[in-house]
């Protein structure tokens, strides 16, 4: 008998739960693209998407996913042949990477494995050696979302400092805007990307990118820059239409607007925080299955590991029969091991953007009588711990 009948959950690390107020804001019908409210409403948008990168910079709005931002980024900046240095701890670092290699840049890669973040002094040391300053910009990911390790964007700023080296950083918070904290000028980030569909809480389709003074001064001198990806005219328009480089994506902006509206209501230290401790009952309830069984953290460091998605080990097959179970049994959709090798060992839980404490436990309580059902070994006192983050006792 399945017990899933009644309004699934998806508990995969995006896209993610959209909140009712955003659907609502959607289902209207198309306004006017030349004046009135959606060219007045777009206004707003943009300095509310500055507050929440904590930056005083610009931002250019994409009709695209996290892929084409990440094209948006590279392209207006550099130029063919550039030198560029890739810190990878996951499969979307090698992705930034693999798109950075068709735009025909010069890539070195530095991968830090699956397990660890970056190692700040092999940064350090990896710039001092590039004397002649070959290296033009350096890529990291803020958390990568197939492993969940968060990285110290701050850090990479700082071992880039030390070593007296003018590239550009260039920071993809895909996974972690509007859930982990993140700020763009107080971290020397000099171009961040991120899109709609993860912390958000906005349907996939919009593309952002910030970028500060040092990364408009690149642009002058950067040759990869089409039409359509030249983020000048989309910061500086004559006309409405050049924001978008065409026919704006109306609907998608109502749904950021409503989102935006209720990020700014409970605050982004309150949105961090609520993800934080989010977290922390994930992770609570993972440590106590792992204490009879395989599941494990594929971050050992509570330090390292992202607010918006946990990456668990189980072994064997038995992430995916357990996931299975769960969507096919109880209506509970978990990520599946992105990146990993056997796929079939691992699974993710998304927590971000428009998630509660009873999603999150209801999630929970699902994988635990997953595991009861398909006899997976597993630690007793899951739920008892992750209640008592909750209930911050």
């Amino acid at each position: 008998m399945s017990l899933s009948n009644g309004r699934p959950y998806l508990a995969i690390p995006g896209p993610s739960v959209l909140p009712d107020r955003v659907v609502q804001a959607m289902m209207r019908p198309s306004p006017n693209i030349y004046q009135g409210e959606l060219v007045d409403m777009t206004a707003t948008i943009l300095p509310d998407l500055k507050s929440v990168a904590r930056t005083t910079g610009h931002v250019a709005i994409y009709i695209a996913n996290g892929h084409g931002v990440w094209e948006a980024a590279l392209s207006n900046v550099l130029s063919r042949g550039d030198k560029i240095l890739v810190l990878v701890t996951g499969r979307f670092g090698h992705g930034w990477a693999e798109m950075a290699r068709g735009l025909h840049l010069d890539l070195e890669v530095m991968d830090f494995g699956q397990q660890a973040s970056i190692d700040l002094n092999q940064v350090e040391t990896r710039l001092k050696a590039d004397t002649d300053h070959s290296i033009k910009a350096v890529l990291a990911v803020h958390v990568d979302t197939s492993t969940s390790i968060k990285n110290d964007i701050a850090g990479v700023r700082q071992a880039m400092d030390a070593a007296g080296h003018p590239a550009v950083l260039m920071a993809d918070c895909i996974a972690s805007m509007g859930c982990d904290r993140f700020e763009m000028d107080a971290w020397g980030a000099d171009v961040t990307i991120a899109a709609s569909q993860k912390g958000l809480m906005t349907p996939a389709g919009l593309g952002f990118v910030w970028f500060n003074e040092r990364a408009a001064a690149a642009r002058e001198g950067a040759d990869l820059a089409t039409r359509y990806w030249d983020w000048k005219p989309r910061v500086s328009p004559e006309m409405f239409y050049q924001h978008f480089a065409g026919t704006p994506p109306t609907h998608h902006l109502f749904a950021l607007r409503a989102a935006l509206d209720m990020i700014n209501e409970e605050g982004i230290e309150q949105v961090w925080a609520r993800h934080e401790t989010l977290a922390r009952t994930v992770w609570a309830a993972v440590e106590a299955w792992g204490q009879g069984g395989e599941m494990r953290l594929n971050m050992a460091d509570p330090a390292g590991r992202g607010h918006s998605v946990t990456s668990i080990h189980l072994g064997g097959n038995d992430a995916d029969r357990l996931r299975h179970w769960c969507e096919e049994h109880a209506g509970v959709t978990l990520g599946i091991g992105l990146g990993r090798e056997p796929t079939s060992a691992w699974f993710r839980i998304g927590h971000m953007g428009h998630v509660n404490a009873h999603m999150v436990l209801g999630t929970l309580s699902v994988i635990d009588a997953g595991l009861k059902a398909l006899q997976i070994p597993h630690g007793d006192g899951a739920l008892s711990a992750a209640t008592s983050v909750v209930a911050g006792v």
